[in-house]
């Protein structure tokens, strides 16, 4: 039976929306956009993504012509949720740290190749949080949007400002953007409708 990884709670939201000094949709609609389903995969893992791209950066492209499939100049080939894992299993037999870096990981989908700016000493020490915890998900990324100084776009809702840096120049393909606002909406109205409903106290 797999271990229940600890997820978010309301609590860690305030948290982090205190350390950003933004809003708890804000925070949510980030959650939302960049891994949906969660931190982690039903058999425990993080949720990750391969970029076969960057393991092609790291390595120099020795590996891109006999696995073009996870070593390639190009962006693309995923096959979604647990055949990542597969995916960058096979990129690790070639460069376990370069395999480690071409991985965006958890409810944040941080890049492996930023643990220095997510506040971790070596890579390793990066993975180790990213395997324990939303929560330690969540600190990751409030010291990455601290180390790249991303709370001004946040907090000014600019969410074009903040996809093209977070996501990358090609972040409109994906419309990540609109993504975000729409998820802010939700979030901010579902909070005015739970003020709404609270039963008064006498």
């Amino acid at each position: 039976m797999v271990k229940q990884k600890q997820k978010l709670n309301e609590c860690d939201f305030i948290d982090a929306s205190e350390q950003l000094g933004v809003t708890v949709a804000i925070i949510k609609a980030v959650c939302e956009v960049e891994a949906p389903r969660g931190g982690f995969l039903r058999n425990g893992e993080p949720t990750i993504l391969f970029e076969r791209h960057k393991f092609h950066q790291f390595t120099g492209g020795v590996y891109s012509k006999k696995r073009p499939d996870i070593s390639n100049p190009r962006p693309g080939g995923y096959l979604g949720y647990s055949q990542e894992h597969l995916r960058l299993q096979e990129a690790v037999a070639l460069d376990r740290e370069a395999a480690l870096k071409s991985a965006s990981w958890g409810r944040f989908q941080i890049m492996g190749f930023n643990y220095k700016l997510c506040g971790f000493s070596n890579l390793q020490q990066f993975i180790n949080a990213m395997y324990r915890s939303e929560k330690a998900q969540l600190d990751a990324f409030i010291n990455f949007i601290k180390s790249v100084k991303l709370q001004d776009e946040l907090q000014k809702m600019d969410w074009h400002g903040f996809a093209k840096s977070y996501n990358g120049k090609y972040y409109w393909k994906n419309h990540y953007a609109r993504k975000l606002e729409k998820a802010y909406i939700k979030y901010r109205d579902e909070k005015l409708t739970n003020k709404k409903v609270q039963p008064q106290r006498f």
